[in-house]
């Protein structure tokens, strides 16, 4: 039994949180694809640094464009990239086309330093849709204020959209609601329109096991008992409850008017799905999410683990009252879950930023000594 191809009999896709050249050019993508079931593929800042910072398999093309006269760090990232997005939607075009149009994704990001920029996000995105020129392609718009009407924008042009660093459940109404609005203003096809709202799991559990740490100290026995029980349940407890809220959005007469034109659904998709604390399972957050109409997108290690010993079952509507109680005692001994996801979604917003500022200067620096010497070879991480 293949556990991660498993996940499809419960209507959940799995989608890989990598991409770097060499993983495309060595086969590696194209088995997981082919043996494993991965369906998608999302891509961030983070990624791309470490990627492109630290070998010389991207060298060759950036020596292209500096002959063509490109020198701007963050063109020359974004030629990078777009090649590599082309290249996964490719090997992803089967997928698509045998899912019609309903999965085989491959996300990009707009620059993380436009998450409070509305208009630019839009021209961004709209710049990114063209240069990828893939139907299987989704752009990835952060689920802060400013996205909110760039969703909505981009999503009436018929973009795919991918709304990431999504913590908060009053902040996925938000987002949902402007996809649903972007749909209604679109008067082009919308039944080719994919989006996915992508949920931040275990960065929650980590930020809100910190804060227990801390008010147990001065906790009498029974709250003590209580803090202690919800170590490593609120990020569950608050996925759960997100895809209640799913199911209740795509529902009803809104839905249903769109619905009977063709359109799709907004998936929620589960990220930051690796295991931070390793006193807990490191397929926690795959096992506990598996649901219909829901992606889990993981990173390699996940995925070896989930193959090796997952245990795929239909959890995802499971205990959901006893979720609601969780957070419900969360609250109760004085533990915002808005206080954690505000500042989750700040900080996931800067941790991008300063990856792509690494990186902007990591090619800088090669742009530089390729200028300077033609045809000196840098060296891996140079």
């Amino acid at each position: 039994m293949n556990r991660l191809r498993t996940l499809e009999s419960f209507g959940q896709s799995a989608w890989l949180d990598f991409l770097s050249r060499s993983f495309i050019h060595d086969g590696g993508l194209a088995r997981l694809i082919r043996d494993d079931g991965i369906s998608g593929i999302t891509s961030n800042p983070s990624i791309f640094e470490k990627a492109i910072d630290r070998s010389d398999e991207y060298d060759e093309q950036i020596r292209e464009l500096l002959g063509g006269g490109m020198r701007e760090p963050r063109e020359v990232f974004r030629a990078l990239a777009v090649r590599d997005i082309q290249n996964g939607a490719d090997l992803l075009a089967p997928v698509y086309r045998a899912t019609k149009g309903a999965d085989g994704f491959v996300s990009h990001e707009v620059s993380p330093d436009l998450a409070n920029d509305t208009e630019g996000t839009i021209r961004e995105a709209r710049q990114l849709w063209k240069l990828i020129g893939r139907p299987n392609a989704m752009i990835k718009v952060p689920a802060t204020a400013a996205g909110l009407p760039a969703i909505r924008q981009l999503t009436s042009e018929g973009l795919n959209i991918n709304i990431t660093l999504l913590f908060s459940r009053e902040m996925y109404q938000q987002v949902a609601d402007a996809f649903l609005a972007g749909l209604e203003r679109c008067t082009t096809d919308i039944a080719s329109i994919a989006s996915v709202a992508s949920f931040f799991v275990s960065r929650i559990d980590t930020k809100a096991d910190k804060a227990i740490g801390e008010k147990l100290p001065g906790a009498d026995g029974g709250m003590r008992e209580t803090l202690e029980n919800l170590r490593g349940k609120i990020a569950i407890a608050n996925a759960k409850l997100a895809y209640s809220m799913y199911k209740d959005i795509f529902s009803g007469p809104r839905w249903a008017r769109l619905k009977a034109r063709g359109a799709r659904p907004q998936r929620l998709l589960w990220a930051s799905t690796s295991t931070k604390n390793k006193a807990y399972s490191d397929v926690l957050y795959v096992d506990s999410l598996i649901g219909p109409d829901t992606v889990n997108t993981l990173p390699r290690e996940t995925i070896e683990a989930y193959l090796d010993h997952g245990s795929p079952a239909a959890r995802l509507e499971q205990g959901v009252e006893d979720a609601r109680a969780q957070l419900a005692a969360l609250e109760n001994c004085g533990i915002s879950l808005q206080h954690i996801t505000d500042a989750l979604t700040v900080e996931g917003v800067d941790a991008f930023a300063e990856s792509a500022n690494k990186l902007y200067s990591a090619l800088k620096g090669k742009i530089a000594a390729f200028s300077a010497s033609p045809r000196k070879q840098m060296s891996p991480g140079s």
